[in-house]
């Protein structure tokens, strides 16, 4: 796959998760998906689990928002980066966050089949979202950690 073909997807799927649009979301995804999230500790894999972990991850940040500032990419895999915005709501991080919306540098590595994204892996500073939702991260750790065993 041509990567600027890669690029046009990740876009799409940026936007698609910047409206908090599932369904628009889940269209570029592969079956055999495979969404991970290294700082929550979380992995999704298929068509299912994919759908739950998006709508999870929009319900703790409503209004999260992507901007992809640049990329890189071969024959089947895209890096890209930018900003992420979101604000940490609800209790399922085990704090009570004080509702600014946090600014953070993010890096996705995306891998495709079938012209469609079958992983992404998300990359951000946990600390520093957690500083800028006025949490410590030692308590959202052991909160994602131990819900993630």
């Amino acid at each position: 796959m041509r990567s600027h073909r890669m690029f046009e997807l990740a876009q799409e799927l940026a936007a698609a998760k910047s409206r908090q649009d599932v369904p628009a979301a889940m269209r570029l995804l592969h079956p055999q998906m495979l969404l991970e999230a290294p700082p929550l500790g979380t992995k999704a894999h298929g068509t299912t689990e994919n759908e739950r972990a998006l709508t999870r991850f929009f319900a703790s940040f409503p209004d999260y928002d992507i901007a992809l500032d640049g990329h890189a990419g071969n024959d089947d895999t895209l890096v890209c980066w930018g900003t992420a915005r979101m604000t940490m709501t609800g209790d399922r991080f085990g704090v009570e966050p004080n509702g600014q919306r946090a600014e953070l540098p993010v890096f996705i590595q995306f891998t495709f089949k079938d012209d469609l994204i079958v992983g992404e892996r998300f990359f951000f500073d946990l600390s520093e979202l957690c500083a800028q939702s006025g949490v410590s991260t030692d308590a959202v750790r052991r909160r994602l950690f131990r819900d993630a065993s």
